[in-house]
């Protein structure tokens, strides 16, 4: 072999292993992004078990506010029916109703002394609020994961590989513009 052909070859077993390399790391963003996912999936689902407690615990009580309690209920079912499809953007808005619905179940039972003094429901609310928190801070990882990964498979020379072998852009987990705004509690007690 003359001295062209090894440097030849040398070039092409680096260029290849270089191809390998991006390749990998790009299979490693993805399963990033799906296991970000996964961990908001845990606690949505801990949430999800934990909301028909509250709502009977609240229908005790609430007898006059049985619309608060079933718009809790339909936003609780659109939230299970967009993380079933994994549906990122139908769950963002999906948890931007939900999160309204408690916020709204929440400011009412203030109305009610017997209920914030339910053990039962001050566990319950309890509970949800740390469930919120942690789906809350698991969705900021869970974006961060999604916007490396989205940023990497538009990079060069990443880039060729991304395309090449058919990686895709993952939706970011945004919430409307409601829920980003304050909440005007004087108007939840009208």
């Amino acid at each position: 072999m003359d001295m062209t052909s090894i440097i030849t070859l040398v070039v092409a077993a680096f260029l290849l292993m270089y191809a390998v390399t991006i390749y990998n790391n790009l299979v490693a963003l993805k399963h990033s992004v799906s296991k970000h996912f996964s961990n908001i999936d845990v606690l949505l689902k801990q949430r999800h078990d934990e909301l028909p407690k509250l709502v009977e615990t609240c229908r005790q009580y609430m007898q006059y506010e049985q619309q608060t309690l079933e718009n809790v209920i339909e936003a609780r079912s659109m939230v299970a029916k967009a993380q079933a499809r994994r549906d990122v953007k139908a769950l963002g808005e999906a948890e931007t109703s939900l999160r309204a619905g408690l916020g709204n179940l929440f400011a009412l039972a203030e109305n009610y002394p017997e209920l914030k003094a339910d053990k039962s429901f001050q566990h319950l609310q309890q509970r949800i609020s740390a469930l919120e928190n942690g789906i809350a801070d698991r969705r900021e990882s869970y974006n961060e994961a999604a916007n490396n990964n989205n940023v990497r498979i538009e990079q060069f020379p990443d880039v060729l590989i991304a395309r090449f072998m058919n990686f895709e852009a993952f939706d970011l987990l945004e919430f409307s513009e409601e829920e980003l705004k304050d909440v005007d509690m004087k108007a939840l007690f009208r």
